[in-house]
């Protein structure tokens, strides 16, 4: 199977005090789309100090993070940005005390909750989450 290209760039070093606006509006300057034509989706975690850009059409999200490394707006504001690469497990939270493996399994293997292939299961109680490893990446949860 090959790796299909990225479509996902991480923003690091976002400062709390960047609004999620500013950032739309660089990302669209950068890359000529439009958040406004669904070209692109933003999420900010603030926690991290980061951001997720997520493009929707075939826009080379490794070329959108070169010309973004590159921008002297971005570099003003200390923001880089990377691939963000593709994973095989998931982190689930707010898991209901004693849910048994095999529910977890079935739910995320169900088409409405992502379809993919689940090979393991890794319960954290004391957190009610659990780390869900799947066969591919193509899991949609």
């Amino acid at each position: 199977q090959g790796s299909l290209p990225s479509t996902t760039v991480v923003l690091e070093n976002v400062q709390e005090t960047v609004k999620d606006c500013m950032l739309i509006m660089l990302v669209e300057n950068v890359s000529g789309l439009s958040e406004d034509d669904g070209d692109f989706s933003v999420e900010m975690i603030p926690e991290i100090r980061a951001a997720v850009v997520t493009f929707t059409g075939n826009t080379a999200a490794g070329e959108f993070a070169k010309k973004f490394n590159q921008n002297h707006r971005a570099k003003q504001q200390n923001i880089t940005a990377r691939c963000l690469e593709r994973t095989r497990s998931i982190r689930a939270e707010n898991i209901p005390p004693n849910t048994p493996s095999d529910y977890i399994t079935v739910y995320f293997e169900n088409k409405k909750n992502g379809g993919a292939q689940v090979v393991d299961v890794q319960q954290l109680p004391d957190e009610d989450a659990a780390i869900v490893t799947f066969n591919d990446h193509k899991g949609n949860a």
